[in-house]
């Protein structure tokens, strides 16, 4: 047996003593698309030791990876190293997304990564909602991201970029870094917070007022970041964030940062692996600021250009009607993208109405012969509660994706016999106001079909067995 590690070294120091040597694996920062209108490479680069948020063009930047060392292993040896890593300890491959580090931050020390052990989240089969309720569907599944370390799928980012900005502030680097902010609905600011926490890092967090939940309020405030409550939506927030960080030495967090999508995209390849590497027909994924979409088609292509699987499953994301620009941009044929002041929404976390990754999602949705799908504020709450009613416990964004499902299903686009994969970006307990309104039937024009409010009954025996008789009838 393999001796225990000294009593005076911590995992960090003893995963140091073992390190293999450098693996010759790079990445770099290029503008998306690469090259003119797409096609062909760029001469244009930066190191990811640069804080640099656009191309010189004022374009999204992408996280290439040098594809052909990669390649020097054939798809079987990444398949096996990934695998070996699962549910270890040893630093920092306990990790869902940093046991995938050759594909995430190859260059990074293992000393500068700040982690908290985020992702392996579980891909649980639905089976009851499928049979039941999806005219059985035997082979549906939900990857629920919201089971990891602050409840939602934005910790598999967050490690990625509250990591780099670790190495930058150190040694040699010392990059003058003062803090690492973030606009948010929510989801972004509890992971900033917490892995800003975890490395000694101040955070700042710009909140619109009163439009997140109360148990999202609290995550960046027990954690100790600066916390701005804002007089506007989340594209307001943006706006205002943007700026600061181009006056104050603060880095900027938001998904414009594509950083971000390195640690998210590991996502798509935990789905792959909990599939022993056979690859869905159908993933559905909640769209907001659409970063999301985009990183989970580039974890399964990475997968697939590198050998690990051979072809992509098709992509859907789903948005809330309230909030819908890209599914009107998918309507009209991709012809011409429309911002729009985005309405409330249960499903509060993708409430944006001018998102910044729309051009990284439209290349994802057309590489997959994707598709938009669109649920209305009733949809996607009717959506949510039924599938806590077959033992989940559900988010409003995941209502999304399941009532795009459902419709999707009912049209006979997703067979019965399709895997087909929802994926469940947060964990339900962050929106217990939603679900208590919805239950008690207090939402305004919703006819909330799978209410279940308690029943007040006197403490008597009689009034007791009243009750039960009547709710089992037919079942005793």
């Amino acid at each position: 047996n393999k001796p225990r590690r000294a009593a005076d070294e911590d995992i960090r120091e003893e995963a140091a003593r073992h390190r293999a040597p450098a693996n010759g694996f790079s990445a770099w920062y290029e503008p998306f698309p690469p090259g003119p209108a797409g096609a062909g490479s760029t001469d244009e680069r930066y190191s990811l030791d640069e804080i640099v948020y656009r191309s010189s063009s004022g374009g999204l930047l992408d996280v290439r990876h040098d594809m052909a060392a990669l390649a020097r292993h054939p798809g079987s040896y990444w398949r096996d190293l990934f695998d070996s890593r699962v549910g270890r300890t040893v630093w920092p491959y306990g990790s869902g997304v940093w046991s995938k580090k050759e594909f995430v931050l190859p260059g990074i020390d293992p000393d500068h990564i700040v982690s908290l052990f985020e992702g392996n989240s579980n891909l649980f089969w639905a089976e009851r909602l499928g049979r039941d309720h999806l005219a059985g569907m035997k082979d549906l599944w939900v990857k629920h991201c919201g089971i990891s370390h602050t409840g939602s799928f934005k910790d598999l980012g967050m490690t990625v970029l509250v990591s780099q900005v670790n190495r930058l502030r150190r040694a040699p680097l010392s990059r003058p870094i003062a803090g690492v902010g973030c606009a948010s609905t929510g989801d972004t600011s509890a992971a900033l917070s917490a892995y800003c926490a975890a490395a000694g890092i101040p955070a700042i967090v710009f909140l619109p007022a009163n439009r997140i939940s109360l148990e999202q309020l609290i995550q960046p405030i027990a954690n100790g970041a600066t916390v701005l409550s804002l007089d506007t939506d989340f594209d307001g927030c943006m706006r205002l964030i943007r700026e600061v960080t181009a006056e104050l030495p603060i880095y900027l967090a938001n998904s414009l940062n594509s950083l971000r999508l390195e640690g998210q995209k590991t996502a798509a390849i935990e789905i792959l692996q909990q599939f022993d590497w056979e690859v869905p027909d159908w993933v559905i994924v909640p769209g907001g600021n659409l970063g999301n979409i985009y990183a989970f088609y580039k974890g399964f292509e990475m997968c697939r250009v590198l050998g690990l699987v051979d072809r992509l499953p098709r992509l859907v994301c789903a948005q809330a009607a309230n909030a819908n620009p890209l599914y009107r941009y998918y309507k009209s044929g991709w012809t011409q993208f429309q911002p729009q002041v985005a309405e409330p929404t249960f499903a509060s976390a993708i409430q944006i109405g001018d998102p910044v990754s729309v051009d990284r999602a439209v290349v994802a949705l057309k590489a997959t012969n994707g598709i938009v799908a669109e649920a209305t504020e009733e949809e996607l709450m009717n959506a949510m509660s039924l599938a806590d009613r077959t033992g989940m416990f559900a988010c409003p964004h995941t209502g999304v994706a399941l009532a795009a499902l459902f419709k999707l299903r009912e049209e006979g686009t997703i067979g019965a016999n399709d895997r087909t994969v929802v994926v469940s970006t947060a964990h339900g307990l962050k929106f217990s106001q939603s679900k208590i309104d919805y239950h008690d039937q207090k939402i305004e024009d919703m006819a909330c079909k799978y209410a279940n409010p308690p029943v007040s009954v006197k403490a008597d025996f009689g009034a007791v067995m009243d009750v039960l008789k009547k709710r089992l009838k037919g079942k005793l």
